[in-house]
C-alpha cells in the first residue's frame, strides 16, 4: 500500500529532565568483581551520565501501550505492541507516534524522535558532591533478603543523584492533520511518566523525574526552504509541564492554523 504524506513541519521541544530521586539507567557489563558495584549507570566518553534517547522513547512507548490497553505479556516476557493491519493502525496512537516495523506494507515514519539527553554539569552542585562517591554519581547499598532464612545479601548500585538535570530535546514531525492529536497525546504521556518512573528499580523508589523549563518551537516546511517568519517560538517563557498542559490549545494554535491552512 502506497500513501503520499505531506510534510507540514516539525515541533522542537527543548527543556530539562530533572531527577527527583536517584536515577539508574544501566550500562552493559562484561563481568563483576567480588565486592564491586552490581550495576553501573551509562556514561558518555568523558565519564558523564546521560539519558539515552532510546531509553526515554522506549519508556514513553510502553506507557502509551498501557494507556491504550495494548500491553502484551506472556511466556515470561512483556512484548512491544505493533499493529498488524491497516485497520488497527488507523486509530493507534502508539504506532503513529513511535513507529512501526519497516516490513509492514502500511508502515509510516515515526512522528517522534528523542535525542540523547546530556548531563547539565552545573546541576551537580558542590553540596551534592559532598555526599557522592564518584564525580557524577553515588553508590547506593541495598540488601536482598532471603524470604525463608532472612539472610541478607548486600549489593551496590551506582545511580545519578536526585537533583541532577539533563538537557532534553524531542522532535515531533507532522505529516497529517490528525498528528496534532498525537502531539497532544505526547504531552499526556510525559505527564504519565512523571507519575511513573524512568530507568531501573522504579518500584523501589528510583527514577522519579520531572520535566521543567520547556520551550516549544514550530518549524514549518516553508522555513526549511528559507521562508522568513515561518519558524515560531510558541511560548514566551520556559514552562513546567503542568503549565504546558494547561495552555496546550493556545500554544498549538499557530501550528493548527499552519497545518489546516495547507491541508485545506
Amino acid at each position: 500500500m502506497v500513501e503520499r504524506l505531506t510534510f507540514y513541519g516539525k515541533l522542537i521541544l527543548n527543556g530539562t529532565l530533572r531527577a527527583r530521586t536517584g536515577l539508574q539507567i544501566g550500562a552493559n557489563q562484561s563481568g563483576m568483581e567480588i565486592g564491586g558495584v552490581d550495576k553501573y549507570v551509562i556514561k558518555d566518553a568523558r565519564g558523564r551520565p546521560f539519558v539515552p534517547g532510546s531509553s526515554l522513547k522506549g519508556k514513553l512507548r510502553s506507557l502509551s501501550e498501557r494507556l491504550e490497553n495494548r500491553t502484551l505479556s506472556g511466556r515470561g516476557e512483556v512484548r512491544i505492541h505493533t499493529c498488524e493491519s491497516p485497520d488497527k493502525f488507523s486509530d493507534c496512537y502508539t504506532c503513529h507516534i513511535f513507529g512501526l516495523p519497516g516490513e509492514r506494507d502500511f508502515a509510516q515514519p515515526a512522528r517522534l524522535m528523542v535525542r540523547d539527553a546530556p548531563l547539565i554539569e552545573d546541576s551537580i552542585t558542590p553540596q551534592m558532591r559532598d555526599f557522592m562517591d564518584l564525580p557524577y554519581t553515588e553508590i547506593k547499598w541495598e540488601n536482598v533478603l532471603d524470604r525463608v532464612t532472612s539472610a541478607a545479601v548486600p549489593r551496590q548500585f551506582e545511580r545519578v543523584p536526585a537533583g541532577a538535570e539533563f538537557a532534553l530535546e524531542m522532535v515531533f514531525t507532522c505529516y497529517e492533520e490528525r498528528d496534532l492529536d498525537y502531539l497532544r497525546r505526547l504531552f499526556s504521556l510525559m505527564k504519565l511518566l512523571e507519575d511513573d518512573a524512568l530507568g531501573a528499580s522504579g518500584s523501589r523508589g528510583y527514577g522519579k523525574i520531572e520535566f521543567r523549563d520547556l520551550t516549544l518551537r514550530w518549524h514549518s516546511s516553508a522555513s526549511y526552504l528559507g521562508a522568513e517568519g515561518e519558524s515560531r517560538l510558541l511560548n514566551d517563557r520556559p514552562l513546567a509541564l503542568s503549565e504546558v498542559l494547561e495552555q496546550l490549545d493556545g500554544l498549538l494554535q499557530a501550528v493548527e492554523q499552519d497545518v489546516s491552512g495547507r491541508a485545506g
